[in-house]
């Protein structure tokens, strides 16, 4: 690893640099690299400014001076001759320098994670002046532009059509998206979030391109409907997270069999629950959180449904009826174990883009700035769900984080929770939920974050492991509970609340004591009944009369023998 800055060209020799030697005095001095195509210093300690020999070489065609820590600005580059330039993940400021829109031949501008200012216009390459490269047409070739994470501002610029990865995610950029990006067919990856754009979305956005992997332009403040997909059969991400849209989830979307995230999240698109999506058989991530949503969820018509769904946040909608359950039964990849799959979810250009997603997780909401492969997490809070909580939510072994909290869920807590072995986050509060906690659930050591507030429970907190460390917001609004961490203790008859197996027992002891009882009452009746019988006859007196004189004639005898002897 290389550290400290580059060298510089020799004051007394502009043909030679400089490298300072072990001696403080002397230098060594080396003849200037002028034929030298390719350098490559990425990943490195590097510092300082750029040195300004690097902008006059006339037959650079590579530069990657990648995740450093350079400083200052970019100088203006002396040549046509660059393919590549790479100074992501430094930290240089100030414009984007005009001559690098008179890179003829170049393919690769990475600019990003810096702090570059100003305002970036693809015009500019119409307005060059070819003689300047001393060539007869311009061959516009650039296919990756990414400046994404810099503070450039204006609108969002045409891109050329040989443009395959497009990211100017992070910045200040305002006013609509033109319609004239349609025109850049071969795009892959388009990637506008985190800016301020307003407007509605081109209607050319669901035909333009049948590459496009990438559709991400969450958090803006873009308006209208969502228009119809029809020629983006590869489309795998679709993020419109947190803007302004409305109107129904177009139905077209079908025709992307090859979607894995959708995330339209905090808008305000309305309608039933869009139960076709079940029909998209790579969807593993399915967000539709605070729209305008409503009726019940949970009545399929695929065979398989949602079987790769690993995370489903429906929260904060306004759909009712009972859990849906049909779906539960279907979610196979929450169901297998992901012990074995390290890594994160990732697409064919992940080094340029990564799938991130917002999640309320253990109370909080939180940025996964990459979605781990073993994520598995379901919410469905704020909603109007009714009913039990079925016992089956225990199949899903893989499951991190469960919400269902501020609906209207009544019965108990369903002791199958226990099996959920990999839960670290569990929200059932502001529900209508009785009886007491499952002591089961002292076994889910990873547990570290538990809501069950605000219910209708009863008898004693369960403790140890885990249970020992949640607090009294964990339980506030249950006045039947009792024990740590809560002020009430418990009283003899609350500390240990009758289990399934001893009241089986009782039962069980019960239903054996009825047959003895039920045998001594028939014998009683059936004897009292034969007595009746014999003494109503006439040969009572005579049968008693033998039996009397045998008696004592046996009596008499014993005696005699007793006195002989």
């Amino acid at each position: 690893m290389f550290v400290g800055h580059l060298p510089e060209i020799c004051t007394n020799n502009s043909t030679k640099l400089c490298f300072p030697s072990n001696s403080s005095n002397d230098q060594l001095e080396v003849s200037l690299p002028l034929y030298l195509e390719s350098l490559i210093l990425h990943d490195n300690l590097l510092n300082g400014s750029i040195s300004t020999w690097l902008y006059s070489l006339p037959s650079l065609k590579v530069l990657d001076l990648a995740m450093n820590q350079f400083t200052g600005s970019i100088n203006e580059f002396h040549s046509c001759s660059l393919e590549s330039l790479s100074l992501n993940q430094n930290r240089l400021h100030g414009h984007i320098p005009r001559s690098l829109f008179q890179q003829v031949n170049l393919r690769v501008l990475d600019l990003s994670s810096n702090s570059l200012s100003g305002v970036i216009e693809f015009d500019q390459f119409s307005k060059l002046n070819k003689s300047s490269c001393r060539i007869r047409e311009f061959p516009n070739s650039l296919f990756l532009l990414d400046v994404s994470d810099n503070q450039l501002q204006g609108l969002v610029p045409i891109p050329p059509p040989t443009l395959i990865i497009f990211s100017m995610s992070n910045n200040q950029l305002t006013g609509n998206i033109p319609s004239q990006i349609c025109n850049a067919s071969a795009l892959e990856v388009l990637d506008l979030s985190n800016n301020t754009l307003n407007g509605s979305l081109p209607r050319c956005l669901g035909n333009f391109s049948e590459n496009l992997l990438v559709l991400d332009l969450r958090n803006n403040r873009l308006q209208g409907m969502i228009p119809i997909f029809a020629k983006v059969k590869s489309l795998s991400i679709l993020n419109f997270n947190d803007n302004q849209l409305e109107g129904p989830l177009p139905q077209s979307l079908l025709t992307c069999k090859k979607l894995e995230i959708l995330d339209i999240g905090n808008n305000k698109i309305n309608g039933s629950f869009p139960n076709w999506l079940e029909s998209l058989p790579e969807l593993k991530v399915l967000i539709l959180r605070s729209n305008r949503f409503y009726g019940p969820v949970g009545d399929p018509t695929a065979r398989f449904p949602f079987q790769k769904l690993r995370i489903m946040d429906l929260s904060n909608n306004d759909f009712t009826s009972h859990l849906p359950r049909k779906y539960f039964e279907s979610l196979s990849a929450m169901m297998e174990s992901h012990a074995g799959e390290f890594g994160y979810m990732e697409m064919k250009y992940s080094y340029y883009y990564t799938e991130s997603v917002m999640v309320d997780m253990k109370g909080v909401y939180t940025k996964l700035a990459k979605i781990p492969k073993i994520f598995v997490f379901i919410d469905l809070s704020r909603n109007q769900f009714l009913g039990e909580i079925p016992n089956l939510i225990g199949r899903l072994k893989s499951l991190q984080g469960l919400n269902f909290s501020h609906n209207e869920l009544s019965g108990s807590i369903p002791p199958s929770l226990r099996n959920l072995s990999n839960l670290e986050g569990l929200d059932l509060s502001s529900n209508q939920l009785v009886g007491v906690i499952p002591e089961q659930l002292a076994d889910l050591t990873f547990l570290e974050f538990l809501n069950l507030s605000h219910n209708k429970l009863v008898g004693p907190i369960p403790h140890g492991k885990q249970f020992n460390t949640f607090e009294n917001d964990s339980y506030i609004g249950n006045s039947g509970l009792c024990g740590f961490p809560l002020s009430k203790t418990c009283n003899n008859k609350q500390e240990q609340p009758p289990s399934p197996t001893n009241v089986q027992q009782a039962e069980d002891d019960g239903f054996e004591w009825k047959f003895v009882w039920m045998g001594y009452i028939s014998g009683l009746v059936i004897g009292l009944s034969i007595g009746y019988i014999v003494l109503s006859s006439g040969k009572f007196d005579h049968w008693f009369s033998q039996w009397a004189v045998r008696r004592m004639w046996y009596k008499l005898n014993a005696r005699l023998r007793g006195r002989r002897n």
